[in-house]
């Protein structure tokens, strides 16, 4: 049986699934909200962010440049702050 990961394991899960998800766009987008907002989340915050790396990348940024309505599951501050853009750090 496997065994459960710890709170820390749960975020360098996260972290690591933020940015590899296959394009570089969507890496920039949810990896690097992971980036700039991970360190100040508790249990509540992280299984929100745990529940929306199960979505698709393409609905994830629609919903973050509000090309699409945000489905209610997802609503809320962390939305409001996806939806900011102010985090998306691009290396030259």
């Amino acid at each position: 049986m496997p065994q459960a990961l710890t709170f820390e394991g749960r975020k360098q899960r996260a972290k690591f699934r933020s940015w590899h998800r296959g394009t570089r766009e969507a890496d920039y987008m949810i990896g690097g909200f992971f980036d700039r907002y991970h360190e100040a989340w508790g249990e509540e915050e992280l299984a929100w962010f745990e529940a929306l790396l199960e979505e698709d990348d393409v609905d994830i940024m629609a919903w973050a440049l509000k090309a699409q309505p945000t489905p209610p599951r997802f609503e809320g501050p962390l939305m409001a702050a996806m939806q900011q853009l102010d985090y998306v750090d691009i290396p030259r």
